[in-house]
């Protein structure tokens, strides 16, 4: 019994390191788009690049929806239902690679200033490709947790790649949330 014992701590406390180090992730991944947001404002103060309000508020509801699944995926797993738990994860995936179609082929590619263009190309660019390349990774570890749902790898009792993966997509929504605010409301159109 002692080394099964042994066995559960050991497993607890890998866990609990995980979260841990997940979380100091968060905190460097914080500053790094803090410093993004902080050159937002020192570069274009008062002004925002122009942009689609359309494409921008459609992106951040699709994002946002993602979230949703996100939420719905883990509580899922959580509770035994794997079914319930490999189609939202689906869903979360599928949204993610729609918001990446939406920015890239809606505001990149039609965009009338490049990232070279001065402050607000640099800003936009800077800020919505970094965003960009963490949702992409988000997309790639959703794709690993979906097919391992698929192979019956999580349960109820043992699912923390699940969580992982939903605390990253929550975050990087969050970030979301901030860069769309700061690019698309907060100033007059340059």
């Amino acid at each position: 019994m002692s080394s099964m014992m042994a066995t559960h701590e050991g497993g607890f406390s890998r866990i609990n390191m995980n979260r841990a180090g997940l979380w100091l992730f968060f905190v460097s991944e914080g500053f790094m788009f803090a410093g993004l947001l902080a050159t937002r404002f020192a570069l274009l103060p008062g002004t925002r690049p122009d942009l689609d309000q359309t494409v921008g508020l459609i992106v951040t509801s699709i994002l946002l929806l993602s979230s949703f699944f996100m939420y719905r995926a883990e509580t899922a797993i959580a509770h035994g239902d794997r079914s319930t738990f490999v189609i939202s994860t689906f869903l979360t995936m599928v949204l993610g690679v729609v918001f990446l179609v939406g920015v890239v082929g809606f505001e990149w590619l039609p965009s009338e200033f490049g990232p070279s263009d001065g402050a607000s190309g640099s800003v936009f660019f800077a800020l919505t490709g970094m965003h960009a390349f963490h949702v992409l990774t988000g997309v790639i570890f959703l794709f690993v947790i979906f097919t391992n749902g698929l192979r019956g790898v999580y349960t109820a009792e043992s699912h923390w790649g699940v969580e992982a993966c939903a605390l990253y997509w929550h975050f990087v929504d969050v970030v979301w949330v901030f860069f769309y605010v700061s690019l698309y409301l907060v100033g007059r159109v340059a």
